[in-house]
């Protein structure tokens, strides 16, 4: 545990992505496999059990420290992170430096998983002991583990530099072995075999996704004059959906989520269909929710609130598969015949895939062969960009997002390579809405109030539709922060209830009917776009507004 908690301080400490590198390789060459391989999914973003609630540390911190729990909560409102919080209120009580102490993986094994599903004596139990020997700094990035929130400033990507450095081996090799590293835990024997010099190909490992940059424009001509000819550009619609790849080599065939999860259980339909691809097939494209069976016997997309609730799941129950149904929509093909085709250009990799693929998505909106799931995504017809600019209008219509422009001259990438593709969204939803509620933030805003909880109209009264954290400048927040500490009608830890007198521009992606939250729709990516100096509260938006919306584009 020493050994990762010093890596982790090391990688803190820098912005300089050389001496991140050297602290990476130094750890990769030090550490225990077992330690290592643990290390490498924490880094790489693996899925983190919470085996203790936060409640509860605040709770035994307390009563451990004699501290009342009031002063435990006003400590992390000035401290900003909770987890340095509770290990700087305990006691030091580790032994020395030479004491021998468990290693990473044997931590995690015997004071996580091995706790997750015990009562809450045992719990207890366990993490007090691991208190007594651990130092500060130790409990520190323990506590991070322990609630499943530990999060390090470096990218899969440096983490590939340095284990490929470690194996001797090509940057690209090694980004390709970390594939599926997130989905699931890697062992000793799997981190030795990420450092092989040579390895045998993985059947069911996907390839690193490629992904697009964000065109700031909306004029087509600054677009044009942005990406050059129209001719050099394919353009498709982006879809709400799921990015995802289906590998289909030997006799298997796997579904791979661009979290590098595997969701054959999700999506079972996809996966049948995808077993009857040749062998030696990998395509990149996006699951959507359908409906099936409207007025003209069509398919009609149900977007991304739908699809959600059948992603991640280990088992969809037949009432899910029947009310959601799922189709696979590529729009590359990444290898043919065992061969990998990202080095070729687009053009010819669409080509191919139009042979493998045959059914087009947008033919079969309306007349969709029977129980197809695997469709080719269709390509937006434009010769100038002022035309398809009028195509993009059309996106939220037809319940996309935008669209997406691939030069076709451009290789399969890796990861978001600025120049070749684009993504070029419609402009956001926006409703003015009232700040109801604010809470503490963390790290640098520690002591501001920065996250907002902000509602609308019904009738007389505010309900609440979403939560920001993003928009405004720091200038603002520390001004917003005197307001919500000068106006809090109610307190509730580290949350203010404030008397309702700031209007926020709020933007967002969509807009959907819910029953989780008391207005009865959500929003999808809410953020703020600027503070309302000049409305006040009775002149912000309305429950209606939404529902006008979600009338309008559902």
């Amino acid at each position: 545990m020493k050994q990762f908690t010093d890596l982790y301080w090391r990688l803190d400490a820098t912005t300089r992505t050389q001496e991140k590198l050297a602290a990476l390789v130094a750890y990769f060459t030090a550490a225990a496999p077992a330690d290592a391989a643990c290390a490498v999914g924490v880094l790489c973003g693996a899925r983190q059990l919470r085996a203790v609630s936060t409640t509860l540390l605040r709770q035994w911190v307390a009563e451990e420290t004699g501290l009342p729990e009031w002063l435990v909560e006003d400590a992390y409102a000035h401290v900003g992170d909770l987890a340095e919080t509770l290990a700087l209120l305990l006691p030091d009580t580790a032994g020395d430096d030479g004491d021998v102490r468990p290693g990473l993986a044997e931590t995690v094994a015997t004071t996580i998983h091995a706790i997750r599903d015990a009562d809450e004596g045992r719990k207890r139990e366990v993490v007090t002991a691991t208190w007594r020997q651990l130092a500060p700094r130790e409990r520190i990035v323990w506590h991070k583990l322990l609630t499943g929130g530990l999060r390090v400033g470096v990218s899969r990507t440096l983490v590939a530099r340095a284990l490929a450095e470690v194996a001797g081996v090509e940057p690209a090799v090694m980004t390709h072995r970390l594939m599926g590293v997130a989905g699931g835990p890697l062992d000793a024997a799997g981190f030795t075999r990420l450092l092989a010099p040579e390895t045998a190909a993985d059947d069911r490992r996907p390839y690193p996704f490629f992904l697009a940059s964000a065109v700031d424009q909306t004029d087509p001509v600054a677009v044009a004059a942005e990406l050059g000819p129209i001719e050099a550009w394919q353009a498709e619609w982006k879809w709400d959906g799921m990015r995802a790849q289906i590998v289909r080599r030997g006799d298997d065939a796997t579904l791979w989520s661009r979290g590098e999860e595997l969701v054959n259980d999700a999506f079972p339909e996809i996966v049948a269909a995808a077993a009857q691809l040749p062998s030696g097939t990998v395509l990149d494209g996006e699951l959507l929710a359908v409906g099936r069976g409207g007025s003209a016997g069509g398919l009609s997309l149900l977007g991304f609130a739908a699809l959600s609730k059948r992603a991640g799941r280990r088992t969809v129950p037949k009432k899910i598969l029947t009310e959601i149904p799922a189709v696979f929509v590529a729009y590359d093909l990444v290898e043919h015949g065992g061969i990998d085709l990202r080095p070729q250009p687009l053009c010819d990799r669409r080509a191919v895939l139009e042979t493998v693929v045959p059914d087009c998505f947008g033919a079969a909106l309306t007349a969709p062969p029977a129980e197809a799931v695997l469709f080719r995504s269709p390509l937006v017809a434009a010769d100038s960009w002022a035309l398809l600019a009028a195509r993009r209008a059309e996106s939220r219509g037809r319940g996309v997002e935008g669209l997406m422009l691939k030069r076709r001259s451009s290789p399969y990438g890796t990861g978001r390579t600025r120049g070749d593709w684009w993504k070029w969204k419609i402009e956001p939803l926006e409703i003015d809405a009232v700040l109801l509620y604010a809470q503490a933030g963390h790290g640098r805003r520690a002591g501001l109030h920065s996250d907002y909880t902000l509602g609308v109209w019904d009738g007389d009264r505010l309900v609440t539709i979403a939560k920001a954290y993003s928009g405004l400048a720091d200038a603002e927040i520390v001004e917003i922060d005197r307001i919500v500490r000068a106006t809090t009608l109610e307190r509730h830890g580290p949350v203010r209830i404030c008397e309702p007198t700031l209007v926020m521009q709020l933007a967002f992606e969509g807009v959907a009917a819910s029953t989780r939250h008391k207005s009865g729709v959500a929003v999808r990516f809410p953020r703020i776009v600027r503070w309302r100096r000049e409305k006040t509260p009775a002149e912000a938006g309305t429950l209606a507004d939404l529902r006008r919306m979600l009338a309008q584009f559902s």
